[in-house]
């Protein structure tokens, strides 16, 4: 017996997981605005990488790596996140002509707005959900984000 057709549609969830994706940056980007934070995805990103080398700051290509990404990408990302004092570039102290990424005190505070930040849009947009749903929610998400399929 064929299996019954999916009452959503690919398509239509597609859509929606973009449309949630939408609302999420625009609820944490509310929650930034009485912080006069500006940082764009992709720099508040690279400030949750750089922050996850605890040990020993990343080098611009550990960077490119982790983002998936060209090099020169990078370079425009540290640049502006140097530009607003979140991250500087150190020398290799085994290597002097290896350059290193680290936070600042100023990008750490920032990656500690952020994480709010989004914690507290979450917070809004799960609002409706019971804990029940929230599990299966995040049971849900999980399987797709570490699921088969899709090379990270």
């Amino acid at each position: 017996m064929p299996s019954p057709e999916p009452t959503v549609s690919t398509s239509n969830l597609a859509e929606q997981l973009v449309r949630l994706t939408r609302r999420m940056h625009r609820a944490q980007k509310h929650h930034l605005e009485h912080l006069d934070i500006a940082f764009t995805p992709a720099q508040s990103r690279l400030l949750r990488i750089v922050d996850h080398y605890r040990d020993t700051p990343p080098r611009m290509a550990d960077l490119a790596e982790r983002l998936e990404v060209v090099p020169r990408a990078v370079t425009t990302l540290v640049d502006a996140l140097e530009a607003n004092g979140a991250v500087r570039r150190v020398p290799d102290p085994a290597n002097r002509r290896v350059v290193r990424i680290e936070l600042t005190d100023t990008g750490r505070s920032t990656l500690r707005a952020l994480r709010s930040a989004r914690r507290a849009a979450a917070e809004e947009i799960l609002a409706p959900l019971t804990a029940d749903q929230r599990e299966i929610l995040g049971g849900l998400l999980s399987t797709l984000v570490d699921g088969p399929g899709v090379p990270h």
